[in-house]
């Protein structure tokens, strides 16, 4: 039997962020993973980082190469209807965000975590986290082992095992399946735009993204019915031509896709979420469409509040803000919920419904030609600030 202070369950970035800023604050974790190291950094995720995220990871020590290499951006693009309209992030909130993909963010926290991650540990088990000291159980290469610890962090995401520890009547779960997903396009191809562009098109969303200044990741609404060996190359690339403005589709450089993929989109959340002393973080806990970058950051901000927390009780300072964490983090969710609901209802084709997509354009129309709903969008897409104070009637 071992025993450590914190036992982490879930080697993602949110998982891996949280060891390393415990360890950086003299605070003992282990994190165990299901899955192999090769096949969580092989995993293609996000790329747009908040700047309170990349705050976060220069905080852990594992930001140099993100500053070297990560991409600045001071605003994002709307097209629409033959229009285009950019949303000035830098002049009308004073904010920029930065895009360094995922993949990266996972290599350079494996490298910095190091031996503290058990990899491949099949068969986890959450016991007694209604105790002061929790217990849990994995087995790996046919050896069953337990550590003791006092605090059980849920980083393993929708389908892990933390979640479903939780006693159904202790959770409340909140949910919005969207009628459609995502075909995503990865190609070492310069992206069309120095900006992320977004599109509404009668045929459907898409969006051009990058991971560098070669490297581009491009998305297509599709069917959920669609696989993505159902769409070639030539087929992506002659859908998303057909979405873009005429002045991008001109200059868009196709190639082979380095990957492909089909993500669904769903809003997910739920409350609370501490329960004893298991807590959730990340996709345990909530999901957002992909449509406002902010399923990461809201991970980054859950660690900003766990791993403050957890320093504090172990530095002998009380439990006041581990009390607190579940109404600190849901507050900024539920807002990031709500943008990434909104902007997701703006820009997808959810219907042949004319109405439906002429309200859809009259409020892309008040963007572009509105400075006050310019500024309430990049306000929200930078990230709203980190709450600084704790919930009235949080001990």
């Amino acid at each position: 039997m071992q025993r450590t202070q914190v036992v982490i369950i879930g080697a993602g970035p949110s998982g891996l962020m949280l060891s390393r800023l415990l360890d950086r604050n003299g605070v003992d974790s282990i994190v165990l993973e299901r899955q192999s190291k090769e096949y969580v950094g092989a995993r293609i995720r996000a790329g747009l980082l908040e700047w309170s995220t990349v705050d976060l990871l220069n905080e852990a020590g594992v930001g140099a190469r993100m500053m070297r290499e990560g991409l600045v951006h001071d605003g994002l693009e709307l097209a629409f209807e033959g229009r285009r309209h950019r949303i000035d992030l830098k002049g009308l909130i004073g904010q920029s965000v930065l895009v360094y993909g995922q993949t990266e963010i996972q290599k350079d926290l494996v490298e910095a975590v190091g031996a503290r991650v058990t990899w491949e540990a099949k068969d986890v088990a959450i016991a007694e986290f209604a105790s002061r000291e929790p217990r849990v159980t994995y087995t790996q290469a046919g050896t069953r082992s337990e550590i003791r610890c006092d605090f059980v962090i849920g980083c393993d995401g929708y389908h892990g095992v933390s979640r479903a520890s939780v006693p159904t009547n202790a959770i409340a779960i909140h949910e919005r399946v969207y009628p459609f997903g995502w075909l995503g396009v990865m190609a070492d191809v310069p992206p069309v735009n120095d900006e992320l562009v977004y599109v509404s098109h009668r045929r459907g969303f898409a969006l051009c993204s990058m991971r560098s200044r070669l490297r581009s990741r491009y998305y297509v609404q599709c069917s959920l019915d669609d696989r993505p060996e159902d769409w070639s190359d030539e087929r992506f690339w002659t859908e998303l031509a057909a979405r873009l403005p005429d002045e991008y589709a001109s200059r868009l450089v196709t190639g082979p896709s380095i990957e492909k993929s089909i993500a669904p989109l769903r809003s997910f959340v739920a409350e609370p979420m501490r329960f004893g002393r298991l807590m959730l973080a990340g996709d345990a806990a909530h999901i957002v469409p992909p449509t406002g970058a902010k399923g990461l950051n809201l991970a980054a901000s859950d660690v900003r509040i766990l791993y403050q927390a957890l320093v504090e009780y172990f530095r002998g300072q009380g439990e006041s803000l581990l009390d607190a964490y579940s109404d600190l983090a849901l507050a900024r969710i539920w807002k990031a919920t709500r943008f990434s609901w909104w902007f997701t209802t703006l820009m997808h084709r959810f219907s042949d419904d004319e109405f439906a997509r002429k309200l859809q354009v009259a409020e892309l129309e008040y963007l572009a030609e509105s400075t006050a709903a310019s500024t309430v969008m990049a306000e929200n897409y930078v990230g709203l600030p980190l709450s600084r104070s704790r919930p009235r009637g949080a001990s």
